[in-house]
């Protein structure tokens, strides 16, 4: 995976930290809620804000009542993955295989193995499989030698994504009929339009409750974040699957759109300080989100990339 650029001062140390502290968590708390700490520490610590990182997680600890992290039973057998695909009672299993997977082969080949195989059911868990996976692969890849803790939160990640598989049916909204189908010669600019048309999307349409719907931008994002790490191969199809994935979480939740913003016309606010109001809110969505538009910002500047998140900040404020 390549970097814009070196990572934050002290981003290294805070992520490791977080995922000591977190070594025990589960995956989900309340039934089904995806747990965000190992996500939101490394989003934190890669938009400088490496000093916040312990505090956050203690609350985040103390705010949610995260499951124990469960330990493997049965082995899978890398020959027998597609009858295991979607069991979350496997989610221990599946994670010790690829931690097994990982302790053997360089980083890069695991997931390039395994991503056209998980790619298709990528919206299992409203993308946080996925989602963890890249965030684990890009604190993996600002290593020159990564440690356990940092290669068995990508094996978490991508047994999250493994267990949670699920693969979008019925129409998508119509709201992405405008982005191109494939991504052409271009698939990390095709990825990055598909997610600004998704922060468009969200920040026009002020959507309540509002979390549910950060993912269609987070998740494109999330792709083209880690694109450059997977073989050329494999970027036609992941464009696929991330336009899929918007249009089918733009679909799935349409009922929770508004209609417009109350001054959509005003000069959208500056994504500094959004990204401030963020994490001294603390909410894990409002800063992953504001983390993705930041980094896709990098690329040049777009007025949907400070509105998506300073809409969320505002909606999470207003409550």
């Amino acid at each position: 995976m390549r970097r814009n650029a070196a990572p934050p001062e002290g981003y290294t140390a805070a992520v490791e930290e977080a995922l000591d502290r977190l070594r025990s968590t589960g995956f989900e708390f309340g039934g089904f809620l995806s747990c965000h700490a190992p996500m939101a520490a490394e989003a934190l610590s890669e938009l400088g804000y490496a000093d916040h990182v312990p505090q956050w997680v203690r609350g985040n600890l103390r705010q949610r009542p995260y499951l124990e992290r469960p330990a493997p039973r049965w082995p899978i057998a890398a020959a027998d993955w597609r009858t295991h695909l979607g069991d979350f009672g496997r989610v221990a299993d599946w994670t010790a295989l690829f931690e097994r997977e990982l302790a053997g082969e360089p980083w890069p080949d695991v997931l390039a193995r395994w991503w056209p195989r998980l790619l298709p059911g990528l919206v299992g868990a409203l993308g946080h499989g996925l989602i963890r996976t890249v965030h684990a692969a890009r604190s993996v890849a600002s290593s020159p030698r990564p440690t356990k803790l940092q290669l068995d939160e990508l094996a978490q990640g991508l047994g999250y994504w493994a267990a949670r598989y699920t693969e979008p049916r019925g129409p998508g909204s119509l709201l992405f009929a405008e982005v191109p189908p494939t991504a052409g010669d271009d698939p990390e600019g095709a990825l990055r339009e598909l997610a600004l048309t998704a922060a468009g999307v969200y920040a026009d349409r002020s959507p309540r409750p509002p979390i549910p719907l950060v993912h269609m931008v987070t998740v494109p994002a999330a792709v083209h974040l880690v694109l450059p790490a997977l073989p050329v191969e494999l970027h036609e199809q992941s464009y696929h699957h991330a336009r899929r994935a918007a249009e089918w979480i733009a679909g799935v939740f349409a009922g929770m759109f508004t209609a417009t913003l109350a001054n959509p016309g005003s000069a959208p606010p500056d994504l500094g300080e959004t990204i401030a109001r963020a994490v001294e809110l603390g909410d894990e969505h409002a800063i992953k989100l504001a983390e993705a538009c930041h980094r896709l910002g990098l690329a040049g500047p777009d007025d949907r990339l400070r509105r998506a998140p300073a809409a969320l900040v505002g909606r999470l404020v207003r409550g």
